[in-house]
């Protein structure tokens, strides 16, 4: 490894004014500056990361909490797109990404005691149980932290814009003529789902719709049985919907099955919509009307914001940042066979 030393050496100067050069000090000349920085290219010398650290007073490296319970991980699009769009963002602003975990030499830590021994300067919470007391150990430390789509008084929270989303399928489906539309939402205790749900009765309310309480259902995120279950108690009902709206893409498989196993086609005799736009649900057929978030700018937001409290913690201020998704009109949604009144 090429060593201050070295480039000393080759320029004919001290080490003392190779460092000065090579961190930009104003006490020697831009000439001076513009050849030991060349000539250390040249060599191809890289700052030592942990004498980078002793001097800013920083690691340059931030945890990453990703734990999501319905086993779909990093192969979930949602989920890979914004922390691509992360990673990206933050690399670019010279910051590594690590991800956090409680495992250390057979022991336990917790997801705090972790981010302190990597020495993390901040966290990204990207998916995780919030009511789980070491995520909110996290929340609440000193630790700067930024949150998608979670809303904590102590963090910066990234999201997509669930309101104006769901206000926008909702009228394209009542657009296309359906007046009889059931729900099937994410987890109650989800901000997402508060938001989604507001908007979905607000508009509703507007468009003088009265929807059945059994019109309106919970199912889990990115877990198909339930969306299953839900779908064909749906069905089965008297006055059963004509098109249905799921919690997300992933999720509308599972009721997706359900439909085509009742010997109903898509949108002929039910419609149905989903949410997120990820690339599988436009390979379908039909392809699947949704509202596309926009995961590479809330990934690289959530970057920005997060380096920007680290690298100003006095300046900064806790904000909800809204970044707004698409429509996807897609071919599932259709006008029903018979209007409803």
């Amino acid at each position: 490894m090429v060593s201050l030393k070295d480039i000393a050496k080759k320029c004919g100067v001290s080490t003392a004014t190779v460092s000065k050069a090579l961190n930009d000090q104003k006490d020697i000349g831009e000439s001076t500056k513009a050849r030991i920085r060349e000539i250390a290219k040249e060599m191809g010398y890289f700052p030592n990361s942990a004498a980078r650290a002793l001097k800013t007073n920083r690691s340059y490296s931030i945890g990453v909490l990703f734990k999501e319970e319905a086993g779909s991980g990093l192969r979930h699009e949602y989920f890979s797109g914004v922390l691509n769009g992360f990673k990206i963002q933050a690399e670019s602003q010279g910051y590594d990404i690590t991800f956090i975990n409680t495992s250390f030499e057979k022991r336990k830590m917790s997801y705090y005691e972790h981010c302190k021994y990597r020495n993390f300067d901040g966290v990204v919470i990207v998916c995780a149980d919030y009511s789980d007391l070491q995520v909110m150990e996290i929340m609440n430390s000193d630790l700067p932290v930024v949150t998608i789509d979670y809303i904590h008084y102590n963090c910066t929270a990234i999201c997509s814009n669930n309101v104006k989303g769901m206000e926008e399928l909702l009228r394209y489906i009542y657009s296309k003529g359906h007046r009889k539309i059931a729900y099937i939402h994410g987890q109650n205790s989800s901000y997402v789902t508060k938001d989604r749900l507001a908007s979905f009765y607000r508009v509703c309310k507007e468009l003088g719709l009265e929807i059945p309480e059994e019109y309106v259902r919970t199912a889990a995120y990115l877990e198909t049985k339930g969306t299953a279950i839900q779908t064909r108690e749906l069905l089965e009902l008297p006055d059963p919907p004509t098109c249905i709206i799921y919690p997300d893409d992933t999720s509308l498989i599972g009721g997706r099955n359900v439909i085509i196993e009742s010997g109903l086609k898509i949108p002929d005799d039910i419609s149905i919509a989903g949410y997120d736009g990820i690339g599988m649900s436009q390979l379908l057929h039909p392809k699947i009307t949704t509202i596309s978030q926009n995961t590479d700018e809330i990934g690289k937001e959530a970057a920005r914001r997060l380096i920007g409290i680290i690298e100003n913690p006095k300046t900064t201020l806790i904000e909800r940042v809204v970044i707004e998704g698409s429509l996807l009109p897609g071919q599932s949604v259709e006008k029903p066979k018979r209007r409803s009144k």
